[in-house]
């Protein structure tokens, strides 16, 4: 045997001997004393107990929340579209809002109106640019007939040209088969014709035939003037923009900004007999 075996022997019996001491020792110590040794030994490993089963609980948890990703993937997707239908539902609810408003405001006017009306609703619209007509949903089982005046509450839109049992077309003013006799609201009350628009801009209407020496300006007020047997006069019709002089200075001619806005048409009035 070497002189190293021989040594790590003897260190072994060594702590083999102190490990029967302590015993021996602990054994024989008082309760109390005994007591508040074992205390003082739990409170130096407990703590190392209590971090192993923390970090072994946490491990747990951990496998427990962790979630496949094609799992991610579908709970995403999930979200995106009801994300994408409220959107669409405060949207629609938006539009509702303002209909609902627009026809609240619209049954006011009525109710004021010195006119006896029939609301309507326009349903389709002509996309050609020179035929400027719409219809509406009220036909001739509404009481409805050719020629009758169509307004909103900001004023006229232009008159019925065909009819039908539930549908009626309305042409426009600014329209060439639209004419309208109008009037200038100014001391002198000038009369005159509004006709066709503009090619570029469809609220600009002229008005023609007036006076070389009216009192027409702009900013003032244009309505019928119930002189052509179709519109009765006081429907506001919109107010001058500029004048200018026709027929080599003959007459004058004005172009009026139209009160209704002809191209957002939802809602109109048929005025009845």
């Amino acid at each position: 045997m070497t002189a190293q075996s021989a040594a790590l022997k003897k260190s072994h019996y060594i702590a083999l001997g102190l490990v029967a001491l302590l015993v021996l020792v602990v054994l024989n110590l008082p309760a109390r004393t005994a007591a508040r040794l074992k205390l003082a030994v739990g409170s130096l490993f407990l703590p190392l107990f209590g971090l192993a089963s923390a970090s072994q609980q946490a491990v747990s948890k951990a496998g427990d929340t962790i979630t496949p990703r094609s799992e991610l993937e579908r709970q995403n997707e999930a979200l995106r579209r009801e994300r994408d239908q409220l959107r669409a539902e405060a949207l629609q609810y938006a539009e509702l809002a303002k209909e609902n408003e627009r026809l609240r405001n619209a049954l006011k006017w009525q109710s004021r109106a010195p006119w006896k009306t029939k609301l309507a609703h326009v349903v389709l619209r002509d996309p050609a640019n020179w035929w400027r007509t719409v219809q509406i949903d009220v036909g001739s089982r509404d009481g409805v007939r050719e020629n009758m005046a169509v307004l909103t509450p900001e004023g006229l839109v232009g008159r019925v040209q065909f009819v039908s049992l539930t549908r009626s077309q309305v042409v426009l003013v600014g329209d060439p088969n639209c004419k309208v006799s109008a009037r200038v609201n100014n001391p002198t009350r000038d009369d005159g014709i509004i006709g066709a628009s503009g090619p570029f801009d469809a609220s600009l209407v002229e008005f023609t035939h007036l006076e070389r020496n009216a009192n027409v300006k702009a900013g003032q007020e244009v309505v019928t003037s119930g002189n052509g047997g179709v519109f009765t006069n006081g429907i506001p019709i919109g107010k001058i923009v500029d004048v200018r002089p026709a027929e080599f200075g003959l007459y004058l001619e004005a172009r009026v900004k139209l009160n209704a806005n002809l191209a957002g048409l939802d809602e109109v009035f048929v005025m009845m007999p």
